[in-house]
């Protein structure tokens, strides 16, 4: 049951941008802009990079473990809590914790189904870190993905910063935000159905991705 998608548009872009933009910007990255915010992406690049050029990591029995390693990573800097509580938003107050622990789980299950299964897709695209903004607790990172076609995308990571470290809570593609997608979608299933039938479906997208 494929219902939860970005736009063909964006599909792809969003994958790279949610995983492998801190793969892609140790290689081929311009910086022509440091920061706070950006240094604090970087330090998640390395750690992946540490993991996807290992010789022993790249055989195929590997795959799995390959995966666990690189979400363990991305972990480390993406607020899954923050991220699922805004794709519910008016709907996340009337849950239990029982539920807002479930629907965490299986939303990251979702975006590393969808996204990080697609590492091999990449194909050369550059990424330039060209600024960072901060306003009291929340930041912003703009990249620029230089496609195989010499095309400019732009991409805004939204970040949070807890305690003395920031996450990040949402990412834009010329201005088509992943969480606003979700939003959505997951508000029209709700609206027309239930809580409970958008479980299912989240549990039938994770299950088919296995």
């Amino acid at each position: 049951m494929g219902c939860f998608t970005m736009t063909a548009r964006y599909g792809r872009v969003f994958f790279m941008s949610a995983c492998l933009v801190f793969l892609l910007s140790s290689f081929f990255s311009s910086p022509v802009w440091a920061g706070e915010l950006i240094d604090k992406v970087k330090e998640t690049t390395d750690k992946i990079i540490a993991i996807v050029s290992n010789p022993e990591m790249k055989k195929a029995e590997k795959a799995a473990e390959r995966k666990r390693l690189i979400r363990e990573a991305i972990d480390e800097r993406f607020d899954w809590d923050e991220m699922a509580k805004r794709t519910l938003a008016r709907h996340w107050a009337g849950r239990s914790d029982a539920e807002k622990k479930e629907f965490v789980a299986l939303f990251g299950k979702l975006l590393e189904r969808t996204y990080l299964d697609k590492v091999e897709g990449y194909s050369g695209e550059k990424v330039n870190y060209e600024d960072e903004t901060i306003d009291g607790q929340y930041g912003t990172v703009k990249v620029g993905i230089i496609t195989t076609q010499d095309k400019s995308i732009s991409v805004f990571y939204r970040l949070k910063k807890i305690g003395s470290d920031w996450f990040v809570y949402d990412i834009s593609i010329e201005g088509v935000s992943l969480i606003n997608n979700y939003r959505n979608q997951f508000n029209s299933i709700i609206t027309k159905s239930s809580f409970q039938n958008l479980m299912e479906r989240l549990k039938s997208n994770v299950e088919e991705g296995k």
